[in-house]
């Protein structure tokens, strides 16, 4: 298998990632031409560049140095499967995953693009083949979907060796059939998903379920709607 992406190891020792020990989101040092940030995390960033546009590279804090391994190990298990991206190999700090196009579910809220059915489905079923490869299909929410051409792409795939089911997906796909036919497309403002988001979060200590929370998002969207 070709490695061209090696040829991007002297440009990529330029960038420093660095974590903290209090899950806050990494920040990164150092520059160099033709390399472009175009995503933060907790443990890594994901870069591109100018001269290879069809890779994505994820570095790594040092912090974090374990869990580069595993999702390497996640997305050996997950080849072939169309649902993510394809994964082309590690360097110390990094791997390296196929660039991929589209707009991510969250920002389609933002925008007022429409998420078609399929869209779920498609999510569904990478589920379906990720426990069939003995892993766990969690941390999967609307940053982590991509739109492409009607279908989904689904992202990160690093909590994927961890146990229990932290109900994210679930819950949007709830969401999903609950409220999104009435606003399909209508352009959210932020501050309506950050509300929602903060009360979502709230849930176990607030002791409240999910249909006293449905209660509070139908009132937030009809006062939104006005």
């Amino acid at each position: 298998m070709s490695e061209e992406w090696r040829k991007a190891e002297s440009v990529l020792q330029r960038i420093e990632v660095i974590g903290t020990p209090d899950n806050t989101p990494v920040t990164i040092n150092g520059y160099a031409e033709g390399v472009h940030c175009i995503g933060i995390g907790t443990d890594a960033a994901v870069f591109t560049l100018d001269s290879m546009p069809e890779y994505a590279f994820k570095i790594y804090s040092e912090l974090a140095a374990e869990k580069k391994s595993a999702e390497a190990s996640v997305y050996e298990k997950l080849r072939g499967c169309p649902s993510f991206p394809v994964f082309y190999g590690e360097g110390d700090r990094y791997i390296v995953i196929s660039y991929e196009k589209g707009i991510t579910l969250m920002d389609c809220l933002l925008q007022g693009i429409p998420v078609p059915e399929q869209v779920i489905q498609d999510v569904e079923e990478a589920r379906d083949f990720v426990r069939s490869k003995g892993l766990n299909p969690r941390d999967i929410h609307l940053k982590n979907v991509l739109l492409q051409n009607g279908r989904a792409k689904v992202l990160d795939v690093s909590e994927y060796v961890k146990e229990g089911d932290d109900k994210r997906w679930e819950h949007l796909v709830w969401a999903y059939h609950t409220f999104y036919s009435g606003f399909s497309e209508a352009r959210m403002p932020s501050w309506v998903l950050d509300t929602i988001k903060n009360w979502y979060y709230r849930l176990d200590k607030a002791n409240l379920n999910l249909e006293e929370f449905a209660q509070r998002v139908n009132q937030l969207f009809s006062r939104w709607i006005k």
